[in-house]
């Protein structure tokens, strides 16, 4: 009887809320609904999520610290150019007063730098190595989920983090250096420090670095040696994109015809353009070295030898900046494709190798 009489008072009670003012219960139905919208990870992605959180989070630690010194020297840069007269007065003339600044500059195009073969060998390298290592991969393969969703999860929130991170320090890290960005006396564009540090370049580095370890992880099935495999592999697909960096551009090449003696003679090229050969030009067109004369002891001796050769003036190949952009895209889009392909690899071989 009694439990009846609380049950009945529990009803009586709830349609009184619900009834007589409507704002009990639409209350908590609509703490609910917001409640059940929020997003959150759930499932293979929460799990992926939960296993590496500590070292996505300090990725984006990192980063996060990193754009907050980087807005604070822009700050301090904008200051210091503001004051000085710039761009009315030259950097040239400014002596020492700019080098903290240069310092700057070149302290974090380093760490920039860095970050493809950091992420590749901290984040890649284990990624599935140390499932593989330790039985994980056997137990994941064992449920109801399929290895390639597994695989397909462990890529995108891997690749999601180190995309999120170089975007964001690489469109910051351009904002900053974009005032003085036509000095070539901070940092050439056409260098690794500011051609691979800005727009989409580290990001594709960075792309290929990480999925090419998580490759090589797969393939070598222990993480350490990963590691150790996945530096080398950075570190050589550094220097094999620094040799080939300048053919990414359309050459431009100038001539005259007003002798080499003169300064005059000498053809002008546009402000930070990048000088790739200079040659001397001969009356049928013909290039020769611009040390031909060099043995030459007098002036008088030197312009002789000219002569001989026919010397009528200068042939220049350079590399406008103008280009930096179009190089930038084209050669991301080479990384890219290369990346691609390594995912590929990894879904082909995860079918059958993945456990």
């Amino acid at each position: 009887m009694s439990v009846f009489t609380r049950s009945s008072t529990s009803t009586s009670t709830g349609s009184t809320s619900d009834g007589k003012n409507g704002t009990t219960g639409g209350t908590l139905n609509a703490t609910t609904t917001q409640a059940g919208r929020r997003p959150r990870l759930s499932g293979m992605t929460w799990l992926v999520w939960r296993q590496h959180r500590a070292g996505f989070w300090t990725i984006l630690a990192a980063t996060a610290l990193c754009v907050a010194w980087i807005v604070y020297q822009r700050g301090q840069l904008v200051d210091f150019l503001d004051g000085y007269g710039y761009p009315g007065k030259s950097l040239d003339e400014a002596g020492g007063k700019f080098q903290p600044y240069n310092n700057a500059f070149s302290f974090v195009s380093i760490g920039l730098q860095a970050i493809p073969t950091l992420l590749g060998v901290f984040l890649g390298a284990p990624l599935i190595a140390g499932d593989l290592e330790n039985g994980t991969a056997k137990l994941v393969a064992a449920q109801s989920m399929s290895r390639t969703r597994w695989l397909a999860t462990k890529l995108a929130l891997a690749g999601l983090v180190a995309v999120v991170s170089t975007v964001v320090l690489s469109a910051v890290f351009g904002w900053w250096w974009h005032p003085v960005k036509s000095e070539s006396m901070i940092m050439d564009w056409t260098s690794g420090a500011a051609f691979n540090t800005t727009g989409p370049v580290p990001v594709a580095l960075t792309l290929l670095s990480v999925f090419g370890g998580v490759a090589i992880g797969v393939v070598l099935r222990r993480t350490l040696t990963a590691m150790a495999v996945t530096f080398g592999f950075t570190v050589v697909l550094q220097l094999v994109w620094g040799y080939f960096l300048l053919s990414l551009g359309n050459a431009v090449t100038v001539t005259t015809n007003k002798g080499v003696a003169d300064e005059n003679g000498f053809p002008s090229l546009p402000h930070a353009a990048y000088e790739i050969d200079q040659s001397y030009v001969t009356g049928s067109g013909d290039l020769v070295g611009w040390g031909i004369c060099s043995g030459s002891t007098t002036d008088a001796a030197r312009q002789v030898c000219l002569d001989k050769a026919d010397v009528v003036g200068w042939s220049l190949e350079y590399l406008p900046m103008s280009q930096m952009n179009a190089m930038q895209w084209f050669g991301a889009s080479i990384l890219f494709a290369l990346t691609a392909g390594v995912v590929a690899f990894l879904f082909v071989w995860g079918r059958k190798r993945l456990v």
